[in-house]
């Protein structure tokens, strides 16, 4: 007697027959995820990086990252953690502003409108966040506490206000971060960004630079990748500090150089167009024109512009030479595109025999080529060499250093140079401090106000928050929004009580999203801005989940904030995140998802057509989630079906199934039971694996999909007594299914659960585990491999521990004789395949 066909059942449309608000609604009413301060319960604290409002509908690109996180919330929530799965809004900044003003809508009324109907859209998909803690930061009631921290950061020194040529964006009329010109181009909008001189607020991050660069060994649950990114951002460097005269001047020119064994090959020196010493030496000279016209064109490039590979080294020699301080030979100061006046001293050594883009610049301007490192085993032509010899050497054309190997000679020529106090050792980094100042209106207001008495004057902490008015013409023009508004900027004092004017710039959204984490452990706290006993308890956040393209920008700067609030007694632990997981993008058509683009997949559609559970199960079955999606009309076709077949096969079976506690010797007959209680075991093994160790979602999925085939083709016992059985089993296999299938399609299990006759909700119940017993396959081959070269084959039990299975191969006589007297390198295993033994 086979099972059921699934087709002789009612093909009934359980995923949008309404079970989805059936369900989300007795979640919210019963507080099922609602999370428990300072519960006796071991925390698990999931957070997704918190959505911009700054456009109403949601497609699954947006959508994946909620699910995921979703998911290992529903599973930790089973596993018996206290679970805090908050969920806010990252209301400030320029995307919201600028699509007000496309709209002529407030941002505000724009902001809250999307923020309304967002809400609407995770809850339909079935996402189970604490809706008590819901934080929104461009609310009076959080950006007092932004305010209040930039206080902080003031207090200690770390934000400083200073005249500086920035980055600025001609289209969102505002200067940007550094980290926020990609490519050269504004991160928003994809205009060519250019340089603008503005008095502009600073946070002090470099302060920070050693700190946030030491403790990337303490994130072991990051990804390599955005740690390496992080690591490059920061760009730690250590080299030598030396001073240059300058022909005919007192002043000195100090050039910073990690290579200072090719000190004697310098044949140029190179200034930023922007260093001070520039107008100086060329002012009243045949050269001074020149020099302004290309500084001012210098200006108006992106720094990645200027430094990118692909861009063509400019230079213009000023008409002055420079003195090498080994050797005393003049050489030409030229000014070129490629040297930045805040990176190292403003200043470069051209060695154009040992650096690439040296050779390049001194071909094209004709300059010398020196040669002061030759190879070990042969020498080099600087008349037609091509490429500029980088690796270790033998010093030549070096003075007394000469014939030292070039690893030798670095520590000898630095120290050397300090004898002589021409210059010193030291460390340098490319990370700049972080400009904070916005001339937008969408943003806090930086607590600020400027007196003719007293100067620069903090805002008291008890009059915050300094309020953002409504009233006002948003619109970006030549100076910020805010200082078009009389009533806003006049005010008094402070510190005097005499009239004074309030800062008008805002702070950037950065701000506001790098410590959002903080306050969702204490939300609604109206005295401080958290609970320094609930942070204990609920931080650092244990499972992050967000885009790779946050790396640099948001998780650095959370990190800095993080060691500050440290370092001020706010907090006891130094990293917000212990396990970061970044998610792949989702493409159609070969691209990413964009409205921009127009090849958006709206999600309400879908849910409408497929259920909430569909449009979950296939962006959690499409592809491994740190991995890109490409979006297929047909694959949610495949798991629409795959559920269906799920609820049909529980559904027509139900009147079926027995109690197993009314079958006698029920645990004997379960492990009698070779195959469905076997391959049940096993699922639930894989699925717990791949939940737990991998978020390999994918792979769980068609685990289960693979039970569920198995059931379907399984024989039903014609005798009775074995059919009440085989159905007693059944009903423990329906139930463990149902158990793994919940965090992925949470509404469908809840339907079937209930239906089997157990109470609601299947998340208070705990996530199936396994019996070893039945997880055990027969024996597996095991190839032996020996420097990659088969050597045996061993037929073993399955499953054997990695240290067992080496144990029984070191000893197997074959391989004994290969391995006898040779050291073992390192013994690479594929389980239940291959080991490979490198001697």
């Amino acid at each position: 007697m086979q099972m059921k066909n699934e087709d002789s059942h009612s093909k009934q449309n359980i995923l949008t027959s309404g079970i989805s608000d059936k369900w989300q609604k007795y979640w919210e009413e019963n507080n099922i995820f609602k999370a428990e301060d300072f519960s006796k319960r071991k925390k698990y604290y999931v957070l997704m990086m918190f959505p911009y409002p700054s456009g109403s509908r949601l497609h699954v690109g947006h959508c994946r990252n909620y699910i995921i996180g979703d998911v290992i919330t529903r599973y930790k929530k089973m596993q018996g953690f206290n679970v805090l799965s908050p969920m806010g809004w990252d209301a400030f900044g320029l995307p919201a502003e600028n699509a007000a003003i496309l709209h002529n809508v407030h941002p505000q009324d724009w902001t809250f409108e999307n923020i309304k109907v967002m809400k609407g859209q995770l809850k339909k998909i079935g996402l189970c966040y604490d809706w008590d803690r819901e934080i929104t930061t461009c609310k009076p009631d959080y950006y007092k506490w932004t305010q209040f921290l930039f206080l902080k950061f003031y207090e200690k020194g770390l934000a400083y206000k200073k005249k500086k040529d920035a980055n600025w964006c001609p289209s969102c009329m505002t200067v940007l971060a550094n980290e926020q010109v990609i490519d050269g181009e504004c991160w928003r909008c994809k205009s060519k960004v250019v340089k603008k001189e503005l008095d502009q607020w600073f946070f002090k991050i470099t302060e920070y630079a050693e700190r946030l660069l030491n403790d990337l060994k303490l994130l072991k649950g990051w990804p390599p990748e955005v740690k390496i990114m992080q690591e490059n951002w920061i760009g730690k460097s250590s080299g030598v500090e030396i001073n240059f005269k300058i022909k005919g001047e007192t002043d000195l020119i100090p050039v910073y150089t990690t290579r200072i064994d090719t000190i004697y090959g310098v044949t140029y020196l190179v200034l930023a167009p922007e260093h001070p010493l520039v107008e100086k030496l060329v002012k009243g000279t045949s050269y001074e024109q020149k020099v302004k016209e290309f500084v001012e064109r210098m200006r108006m490039q992106s720094e990645i512009i200027r430094t990118s590979d692909s861009t063509e080294k400019e230079g213009l020699f000023i008409g002055r030479y420079a003195i090498n301080p080994l050797n005393g030979e003049e050489i030409p100061i030229f000014i070129a595109n490629y040297v930045l006046v805040e990176y190292g001293t403003g200043a470069v050594m051209g060695v154009p025999a040992h650096d690439q883009r040296d050779l390049q610049f001194a071909r094209k301007y004709n300059l010398p080529v020196k040669i002061v490192i030759k190879p070990f085993n042969k020498d080099l032509n600087p008349q037609t060499m091509q490429e500029a010899y980088v690796e270790e050497g033998i010093q030549v054309n070096s003075g007394e250093f000469s014939g030292k190997r070039s690893s030798e000679a670095i520590n000898l020529i630095a120290e050397y140079i300090e004898k002589k106090g021409l210059g010193k050792r030291t460390v340098k980094y490319k990370l700049r401090d972080w400009l904070i100042s916005r001339q937008r209106y969408w943003g806090a207001p930086i607590p600020i106000v400027y007196c003719d008495k007293c100067g620069i004057v903090p805002v008291k902490e008890e009059d915050l928050p300094v309020t953002l008015p409504y009233n006002v013409d948003f619109r970006p023009g030549s100076i910020s929004p805010l200082a078009r508004v009389k009533e806003f900027v006049e005010t008094k004092c402070p510190k005097c009580g005499k009239p004074a004017k309030r800062e008008t710039d805002t702070m950037d959204t950065f701000i506001c999203s790098s410590w959002y984490f903080l306050r969702f452990t204490d939300a609604n706290n109206k005295e401080e801005i958290f609970n320094k006993d609930k942070v204990k308890y609920w931080m650092p956040v244990d499972q992050y989940v967000g885009g790779v393209e946050h790396a640099i920008l948001h998780l650095l700067y959370a990190r800095f904030f993080t060691k500050v609030l440290y370092d001020l007694k706010f907090l006891d632990f130094q990293e917000p995140f212990t396990n970061l997981f970044t998610q792949g993008m989702v493409l159609k058509d070969g691209a990413v998802m964009s409205k921009s683009k127009g090849n958006t997949v709206v999600a309400d559609e879908l849910i409408e057509k497929y259920g909430a559970d569909t449009v979950r199960g296939f962006i959690l079955f499409a592809a491994p989630p740190e991995k890109e999606l490409e979006w297929s009309d047909k694959g949610i076709e495949g798991i629409y079906r795959f559920l269906n077949r799920v609820y049909r096969l529980v559904e027509s079976n139900l009147s079926n199934l027995r109690d197993p506690k009314d079958i006698k010797d029920f645990n004997n007959l379960c492990k009698e039971s070779k195959d469905l209680y076997k391959i049940m075991n096993k699922t639930i093994k894989k699925v717990r694996d791949d939940i737990e160790l991998k978020f390999h979602f994918n792979t769980a999925i068609a685990y289960l999909m693979e039970l569920v085939n198995y059931i379907y083709s399984s024989k039903v016992p014609d005798g009775e007594k074995e059919k009440e059985e085989y159905f007693a089993i059944l009903s423990i296999v329906f139930k463990n299914l149902i158990l793994c299938l919940s965090p992925f399609a949470p509404h469908l299990s809840e339907e079937l659960w209930e239906r089997l006759g157990n109470k609601p909700s299947v998340f208070l119940h705990e996530f199936p585990n396994y019996d070893p017993d039945f997880i055990k396959d027969e024996a597996v081959t095991i190839v032996v491999e020996i420097n990659g070269k088969i050597r045996n084959r061993l037929v073993l039990e399955s499953n054997l521990p990695d240290e067992k299975l080496k144990e029984i191969v070191l000893k197997d006589t074959k391989i004994q004789k290969y391995i006898s007297g040779k050291q073992i390198k390192n013994i690479f295993i594929v389980k239940d395949k291959l080991i490979n033994i490198i001697v």
